[in-house]
């Protein structure tokens, strides 16, 4: 076992997770997978079609007949750190394609590794098929490669994430996403419902929705209905949470109708299961102006009443967010104020990202960037506020019941999670005795008997 903080960057999804073993003479693919978890999804539909094609699926660089690297673009350090492992993966195996939102930019990738066999962007999955064909000819078995129904899974089997959309709307000046994955594409919502079921059907206990911005979900389709499934996110969270599942939401914007999901909570906590008492929403920052010059909307007053209002419907909820410190023309006054707003806001879970330019954002144009320096002065009284939040409520939760999902079991005991932590960007509760009943996947009553800046123990009730 361990113990928490983790990364708390909300771009990085958890390690991708690979333990088929390739048949005598099966051409075997590796996969390195960046990035955030919708890259992972990405990355599980890529190696679902190849499966289905009779390769077998390599966690790592060894007996690899060659090699594929989901690349992030999210900041530049993001963009280092794939060139990095384009680059391991060159000096392991050798043969290696590029795919991911930093494929958006060949140039940058082959200036750097010309040798790669090929670069295709973000969720261009025929294009990475037809590149490994040429890399290495498919050779399928058809009595042994058979494909389980929910595809290849990059997580553990009691947890994965469903993509609900791809691209988005907003043009905020220090991200290119929409550059590199376009703008809001949904899925219709009978497909999304269709693939939570199988899922559901194959052991899922909890299903992690994701996109780019899960409010607007339908909003390119007009919330098209067919076959009964509305495509909005209130319908959508309504119909998943009817599942039998834990329902996760992600990356959600706090637009008006947001609110008309809290019941939805409310009522799925007071019955054990369903849309789970959580939101994930990308704030960004409180003060006005940052958030105008961000491109953002500039409204942090109305979110605290807002936020008072989701607690009003349901005291359990818990909220997450990330927030940028530094960003170009912060003073210090405007940080203070966010400072603030946290004291008021007292957000449960918190990330906290430096300014970073990214090329091709607007922001990188913005006067008075911000001294490296005082970004790290800012990052560690930011995180010092937010840890103190995050001990506070924690410590109150200790005499408390409440369910928990099983994620890892070591001799040491349990790792699980309760409904207020998504796995590998918040925190763990741990079991420490009478854990040896208990199976990854389980979910059980604890009662809650120490706290920790991010963690909690408990106890089997």
């Amino acid at each position: 076992m361990s113990t928490n903080p983790p990364t708390l960057r909300p771009d990085l999804a958890p390690r991708a997770r690979i333990t088929d073993a390739p048949r005598p003479g099966q051409p075997v693919i590796g996969m390195v997978s960046l990035g955030c978890p919708k890259a992972l999804v990405d990355s599980e539909r890529i190696l679902t079609r190849l499966r289905a094609e009779g390769y077998a699926i390599s966690p790592d660089y060894a007996g690899a007949d060659a090699v594929i690297v989901n690349t992030c673009g999210f900041l530049d350090s993001a963009k280092a750190e794939s060139l990095e492992a384009i680059g391991e993966a060159l000096s392991e195996n050798g043969r290696v394609i590029v795919t991911g939102c930093l494929g958006a930019e060949p140039d940058y990738i082959t200036g750097a590794h010309p040798s790669v066999l090929a670069v295709t962007g973000p969720h261009q999955y025929e294009q990475v098929l037809d590149a490994v064909h040429v890399a290495v000819p498919p050779d399928p078995h058809p009595f042994i490669d058979l494909l389980p129904a929910t595809g290849v899974s990059l997580t553990p089997r009691h947890y994965s994430y469903l993509k609900i959309s791809e691209g988005c709307n907003h043009k905020c000046k220090f991200c290119i996403i929409p550059d590199m994955r376009g703008r809001l594409v949904s899925r219709p919502a009978h497909a999304v419902i269709r693939e939570a079921e199988k899922l559901v059907e194959a052991g899922v206990r909890e299903l992690l929705v994701i996109s780019q911005d899960t409010s607007a979900y339908g909003v390119d389709i007009k919330h098209a209905t067919d076959r009964g499934h509305r495509a909005h996110i209130t319908d959508l969270a309504r119909d998943l949470g009817s599942l039998g599942a834990w329902v996760r939401l992600h990356y959600v914007y706090p637009y008006p109708h947001v609110r008309d999901l809290i019941p939805l909570m409310a009522e799925a906590h007071a019955n054990g299961g369903g849309v789970l008492p959580y939101l994930d929403i990308p704030f960004q920052h409180a003060h006005p102006d940052v958030l105008k010059r961000m491109a953002r909307p500039a409204a942090s007053a109305k979110t605290l009443d807002e936020i008072a209002a989701w607690r009003a419907t349901c005291p359990d909820i818990t909220l997450r967010s990330t927030f940028i410190v530094g960003y170009p023309g912060e003073t210090e006054a405007e940080f203070q104020y966010l400072l603030d707003w946290m004291d008021e806001a007292q957000l449960d879970r918190v990330g906290c990202f430096q300014y970073e330019n990214v090329d091709g954002a607007r922001s990188n144009a913005l006067p008075d960037h911000v001294p490296d320096a005082v970004k790290q002065d800012r990052w560690d009284r930011f995180m010092q506020k937010a840890q103190a939040i995050s001990e506070a409520k924690l410590q109150a939760k200790v005499g408390t019941t409440c369910q928990v999902i099983v994620d890892s079991i070591d001799s040491e005991g349990a790792t699980c999670r309760t409904k207020s932590d998504a796995p590998e960007i918040d925190g763990n509760l741990f079991i420490d005795e009478g854990f040896e009943v208990l199976n990854p996947g389980d979910i059980v009553t604890v009662e809650v008997d120490e706290a920790s800046d991010y963690d909690l123990w408990g106890r089997l009730v």
